[in-house]
């Protein structure tokens, strides 16, 4: 536990350095070129088509930001993510949070399933989802764009907040909100906002 608060205290640390400084105008190919080697995960455009892989398209700055610091940081674990992130600057970290956040997110496609979508909606209200994402779950400062992410991911992440393995910014709250999710629960909201428009 010490650890783990050491380890989240020295992200928080290292985000101070870069975290509100805006983000510069980079030459934009350049920017784009660095950024090619997150689209082989990523997905083209910041849309992810591999599963378990989270789209960043339309992601907020400082969510896109503080994510990066947290691997670079070794706070937030992913065996793929680590080595990537520890050879960016902070530069980088801005220009990636600035690129990724103007791209146009993933729209939900048809719901196949509106009944669970139904299931999903009650949940996300029983448990405040927007008090902290917002009403349209597009995110906003540190706090990550649910809408349109990708399903299977949404579960991922959900269980790994509840089972205490993810770190990151508000992690208390997700923490303590997963926690307390049922399995079912877990499921009905990752769909629900998968699909949400």
């Amino acid at each position: 536990m010490r650890r783990q608060f050491t380890s989240h205290a020295i992200s928080v640390v290292a985000f101070a350095a870069i975290a509100f400084v805006p983000a510069l105008a980079a030459d934009n190919s350049a920017i784009k070129d660095k950024a090619a080697v997150c689209s082989g995960c990523h997905g083209e455009n910041g849309i992810s088509q591999t599963e378990n892989i989270p789209s960043l398209a339309g992601q907020p700055d400082q969510f896109i930001q503080w994510q990066l610091v947290f691997f670079r940081a070794g706070s937030r674990k992913n065996d793929q993510m680590q080595p990537i992130a520890e050879e960016i600057t902070n530069e980088d970290i801005r220009n990636f949070g600035a690129y990724f956040s103007q791209m146009t997110p993933p729209k939900g496609a048809e719901d196949n399933d509106p009944d669970l979508s139904k299931k999903g909606a009650q949940v996300a209200i029983g448990r405040r989802c927007a008090s902290c994402h917002t009403d349209s779950f597009a995110g906003t400062k540190a706090v990550a764009r649910l809408a349109g992410q990708r399903e299977e991911y949404l579960v991922k992440a959900l269980h790994d907040y509840k089972a205490g393995t993810r770190v990151g910014g508000g992690v208390a709250a997700m923490a303590d909100v997963a926690y307390h999710m049922s399995d079912e629960e877990i499921t009905a909201v990752s769909h629900y906002l998968a699909y949400f428009k």
